[in-house]
């Protein structure tokens, strides 16, 4: 290029997008005063329930996952390379890496163990409604015991955090199966054992595929042709004493949901509990009793699930240990609890704001808000002068139930007026 040559334009950048990456959600105030009610509700469930708390990382060895997570999960994990060129994921569930943590000091804890994890897990998934590719879930394991106790004790912890968000009773009811008596029905039915893990894996995604898709995963999985036809009959199962009858005597499948269901009455819960020889759960950890949760009117996917996985610890190298589970997401639960309670429950409004309406009673204003707050009090306290219509508006779009507004009127006379916004009532406060 020579001197007369004009400059090339410089090209303008491509603009950058404001949205999070696809099925990744951001938290603005709003959506946090949700998020910060799920969670305390899943920690104080936890502490009631005796759960001890615990975390881990989030990125995982890619072999640990792809081995437990079960085939489904596997294809969705979200995999890489770090620079040395170790194979590793971000965390698609909390399961595997619970057991991992378990077997790495499995010769020094004291059994059974209770713990409770709030685990932030990835998943490149198709998205739906109340599924996300990033959300948290509450995990709550029992490792150690082989009684359904540990199912009945778990399930009335998730109730108990469902009841603390404020979701009613009535609206959600749990529905609970046992893959070991799906498996004794099958047998019944003349499919092998080893066709069961596939019949499992299909038959979990009643209501997600067409029957003839389902019906072609099984034939590709050499199922009989008599068999698939068997395998959805099963599905027509209503209640656990037909369940029980087509079983036999002596099942010990049925004996634990029986047992199940007679500690739920102990613990109240038994109202909110459903036999559903539908719920199979898709991964293949599962060896016995297996449950979902889902809000009353169906109109959502699941809000919770889990059940027992007594083999797991063994597959990665452990001592035998039995062990139950529950999964519990943040972005299910949140959704029902809009649908029950209101879009806008989620602001509970506490705390006090604070203005000054000239600088002169800046002082005034922050010794109020300092002698609040060391009494316990919220308090959202101006940063600058404000007339009293704009410090009001401004406080009553936020989330304080009381406000006070000093002016020079209430400096001299050494007090002010604290105002509840939802009464409009007054009553004097000394500066």
């Amino acid at each position: 290029m020579d001197a007369t040559t004009p400059p090339l334009p410089l090209r303008s950048p491509e603009p950058v997008s404001f949205e999070p990456p696809r099925g990744m959600r951001d938290f603005y105030p709003e959506e946090m005063t949700w998020r910060d009610r799920v969670f305390e509700a899943f920690r104080q469930a936890a502490a009631l329930h005796g759960f001890a708390p615990y975390d881990a990382c989030v990125v995982e060895r890619l072999e640990l996952l792809q081995r437990k997570s079960g085939e489904e999960v596997a294809s969705q994990i979200y995999a890489f390379e770090d620079k040395s060129g170790r194979k590793l994921a971000l965390r698609p569930e909390m399961t595997p890496t619970l057991a991992r943590m378990i077997a790495a000091r499995q010769g020094q804890l004291h059994f059974p163990l209770k713990w409770s994890a709030i685990a932030q897990c990835f998943r490149y998934e198709r998205m739906t409604r109340g599924r996300k590719r990033e959300h948290y879930q509450w995990n709550l394991d029992i490792v150690g015991e082989a009684g359904v106790g540990a199912e009945a004790e778990i399930l009335a912890a998730a109730a108990q955090a469902l009841r603390t968000m404020g979701l009613p009773d009535e609206a959600y009811r749990i529905h609970v199966n046992n893959r070991a008596l799906l498996s004794e029905l099958l047998l019944k039915l003349d499919i092998e054992a080893r066709h069961h893990p596939a019949v499992f894996l299909a038959l979990d995604k009643r209501g997600k595929l067409p029957d003839d898709e389902i019906a072609a995963l099984l034939a590709a999985e050499q199922v009989p042709s008599g068999g698939i036809a068997r395998a959805f009959e099963l599905l027509a199962v209503q209640g656990l004493d037909q369940a029980a009858e087509l079983a036999g005597a002596g099942s010990t499948a049925v004996a634990r949901l029986r047992e199940l269901f007679e500690l739920a009455e102990s613990y109240g819960i038994a109202d909110r509990l459903v036999f559903d020889i539908g719920v199979i759960r898709g991964l293949a950890y599962y060896t016995d009793i297996v449950f979902e949760a889902f809000d009353a009117r169906r109109e959502f996917r699941a809000i919770f699930g889990g059940g027992r996985y007594d083999n797991l610890l063994t597959s990665i190298g452990g001592a035998p240990t039995p062990a139950v589970g529950l999964g519990f997401g943040d972005v299910v639960v949140v959704e029902v609890l809009k649908a029950w309670l209101g879009a806008d429950a989620g602001t509970v409004r506490d705390g006090v704001a604070v203005g000054y309406m000239f600088g002169a009673q800046r002082e005034a204003a922050v010794r109020l808000a300092a002698r609040l707050r060391r009494e316990g009090r919220k308090v959202d306290l101006a940063l600058a002068p404000q007339k009293p219509k704009a410090f009001f508006s401004r406080a009553g779009g936020g989330t304080c139930s009381q406000a006070v507004f000093i002016g020079p009127d209430d400096v001299a006379a050494g007090r002010a007026h604290l105002k509840d916004l939802s009464t409009r009532e007054a009553v004097a406060i000394t500066l």
